[in-house]
């Protein structure tokens, strides 16, 4: 059974642990510029536990749209006037596969950004990950407005900027 909590200090080292395990075509980010996010938004940033532990994440922070955080960056404050929610990283371990973590992570950061009154969500899907986000209802972004172009470009030439109405 999975059990969601807020992702807290505490978890930093199993955060960093998925990560690892799950990124291949990009380098995992730092734990400064994930705690940067993690602080500025403790109410949509969570974990999932099973009996095996913390086996996923989810690092989702308000934005103010198209103005994304850059890849790594090691400071984050959140916008003034946010209307989307960012959903800047979801990852689950192989321990925490088809147990319908990642989706709990995703309807639980979504559900806490409508609770704030966000109007739409967005993400930057890499490694294939498009087919897995349109579940909910995120589309493709045809083209990215140009201050988020180089931002995108970090996560990889096949990165793709969706975004879904809450």
């Amino acid at each position: 059974m999975i059990q969601l909590k807020a992702l807290a200090a505490a978890h930093m080292p199993d955060v960093l642990r998925i990560q690892d395990g799950c990124y291949v075509e990009i380098e995992p980010e730092s734990r400064e510029s994930l705690q940067a996010k993690i602080l500025a938004s403790p109410g949509t940033c969570l974990v999932a536990e099973s009996a095996a532990g913390v086996v996923g994440y989810v690092i989702a922070i308000p934005v103010r749209y198209p103005d994304l955080p850059a890849l790594n960056a090691p400071t984050f404050q959140p916008a003034t006037a946010a209307d989307t929610l960012y959903i800047h990283d979801l990852a689950v371990a192989d321990a925490g596969r088809g147990t319908g973590a990642g989706r709990a992570l995703v309807r639980s950061a979504i559900d806490a950004a409508k609770g704030r009154g966000l109007a739409s969500a967005c993400l930057v899907a890499i490694q294939g990950s498009v087919p897995y986000w349109e579940q909910f209802g995120f589309e493709k972004v045809a083209a990215p407005p140009d201050r988020v172009a180089a931002k995108l470009a970090s996560y990889g030439p096949a990165a793709q900027l969706m975004r879904a109405s809450l």
